[in-house]
């Protein structure tokens, strides 16, 4: 699943479904991508969590790649960097 630009308090219900349609129409491991984020809050991380917690149930495995790093630095706040899986985004090539 592919994360919007924004995902804050605001859409967080909107998102949450996704995640579940995604968990229910799919099979092996969840993978959120989150390489488009420009705007989060804490909500985000909520919502990762629950999106972990539905597909550790569901007997299937879950990460975020493409994480911003203000995304992981978020979650290593919080001490849940590990539980979600997050893998950084690949930083932009060098201009030459």
């Amino acid at each position: 699943m592919q994360l919007p630009p924004s995902a804050t308090l605001a859409n967080a219900p909107a998102l949450l479904a996704q995640l579940q349609q995604a968990l229910a129409n799919g099979s092996g491991p969840v993978q959120v991508d989150a390489s488009g984020l420009q705007a989060f809050d804490t909500s985000l991380l909520a919502l990762l969590m629950q999106a972990h917690r539905l597909s550790r149930a569901a007997g299937r495995g879950f990460g975020v790649v493409g994480a911003p790093p203000k995304l992981v630095q978020l979650a290593q706040l919080y001490g849940v960097e590990e539980l979600l899986s997050l893998s950084l985004s690949e930083p932009a090539p060098a201009a030459a």
